[in-house]
């Protein structure tokens, strides 16, 4: 047996209508409770499966500013290496300035000790000892003092001693007397030789001083026969130098500096240091300054639709950049290295710090470059990331100020729907008077 229930139209309206807000009271506290409008595909497929898309992408990117940020790093702790490299290179250079600054007490030195003009020539010319000994003539068959009317004449035999040749280490200098040439014409000569230089100071003495700390060997002769071969003759050194201080021959060698000594445990010392310095320039396995490859993803792609960038640089160390050992000795040395003793080696030293000082700046301003591409692509990247972000949340998110006035609408609803129900029974309860 069965039995059922007969709710009049009223009734029944009320109540569909009390459900129904009901439905969407339990909507609105949904959205309220997790702050999104599309919960599920069932809610919007295309929103939904949009706004996930989105969100895939930016937790790719997300997982790529990790790489980036390791890339700045790594290749900040190279600029840093630089840097620290670059202030041991300028502190080598102070110490190749030491050395060059004490030069004067390391350089062979010739000096005549007869005067090329007496005082009484000078008094005779009218003029002082150094000006008169540098416009004598060199050649001639017989001396010939200067006097009013005549500049003089040292007497050089042209047939026997009309070449002066300076040598220097491997470096020879060979410089033929015109039959007409001064003894300022000879200094000028020996100026430009790029092996000594020369002068003639206030007595007339002539001195001849060497550019590098190879002995050096100053003469005068004549090249003749087959093969050429040069032949000093004593004659004419006397006459142009007198008898130098060193030996009568003319050769004298360049002494050693104990402050050059001295510098040569510093000068290593820093060497090494530029060395360990670019070896513990790296980050988290990775060293620019080693010659290791840095590579930086900016997409979550592969292959070669992947954005990225390569950077690596070769290996720097102190023997890359063009500093070679320093070594105590006057003897110039091979392979890059320098001889403290010796200027011409102190030159080399200097130029190839320069060199290095260059190189160093170069590769700075590449890592810097570097620097700021991965920069500028993290800062991009976290820019999309927010897009993608915002465009998923676009999609999905609830507008909290809508619902919660929903919300209130609702409430307001559902107590007015209970009223309607109520009022749709009251006929009812008069039936009920009657039966009672």
């Amino acid at each position: 047996m069965s039995s059922s229930i007969t709710l009049s139209a009223a009734t029944r309206q009320n109540l569909l209508s009390l459900q129904d807000t009901a439905a969407q009271a339990a909507t609105n506290q949904n959205r309220l409770a997790t702050g999104k409008k599309v919960n599920s595909a069932l809610d919007s497929p295309v929103n939904y499966f949009t706004a996930q898309s989105l969100s895939t992408r930016s937790g790719a990117l997300s997982s790529l500013l990790d790489g980036i940020s390791n890339g700045i790093q790594t290749i900040q702790a190279a600029s840093k290496g630089v840097d620290t490299i670059t202030n041991l290179v300028k502190q080598l250079q102070s110490v190749v300035s030491q050395a060059q600054s004490n030069a004067a007490q390391n350089l062979p030195k010739i000096v005549g000790t007869q005067a090329l003009a007496s005082s009484g020539e000078a008094t005779a010319t009218g003029k002082s000892q150094h000006d008169t000994a540098l416009a004598k003539t060199v050649l001639g068959s017989a001396v010939v003092a200067a006097d009013a009317t005549h500049t003089g004449n040292l007497g050089v035999a042209a047939a026997t001693a009309n070449q002066v040749q300076l040598s220097a280490g491997n470096n020879t200098y060979t410089y033929t007397i015109q039959a007409t040439d001064t003894v300022n014409d000879v200094v000028n000569a020996i100026n430009k030789s790029g092996i000594a230089t020369a002068s003639v100071d206030s007595n007339g003495l002539l001195s001849v001083v060497g550019t590098g700390s190879d002995a050096l060997s100053v003469n005068l002769g004549a090249t003749s026969g087959t093969p050429p071969a040069f032949a000093a003759s004593s004659a004419g050194t006397q006459a142009l130098l007198g008898s130098p201080t060193g030996g009568t021959s003319g050769v004298t060698g360049g002494g050693t500096s104990a402050q050059r000594s001295a510098l040569v445990s510093q000068f290593e010392n820093l060497r090494t240091q530029i060395d360990q310095a670019a070896q513990d320039a790296g980050y988290n396995g990775i060293n620019l300054l080693n010659g290791d490859k840095l590579s930086i993803a900016f997409n979550e792609k592969t292959g070669t639709a992947q954005s990225n960038l390569n950077v690596q640089s070769n290996a720097l160390t102190s023997s890359s950049l063009g500093i070679g050992h320093l070594a105590d000795s006057a003897t110039a040395q091979t392979g890059g290295n320098f001889g403290v003793q010796n200027n011409s080696d102190l030159t080399n030293a200097s130029n190839a710090l320069t060199n290095a000082l260059s190189s160093l700046q170069s590769l700075s301003s590449n890592l810097g470059s570097n620097l700021s591409v991965v920069q500028t692509r993290q800062d991009f990247t976290k820019n999309m990331i927010n897009v993608l972000d915002t465009g998923a949340a676009n999609l999905t998110n609830a507008d909290m100020n809508e619902e919660a006035a929903n919300s209130q609408a609702l409430s307001t609803r559902q107590s007015l729907g209970i009223s309607a129900l109520s009022l749709a029974n009251t006929a009812q309860q008069g039936v009920l008077q009657l039966l009672r």
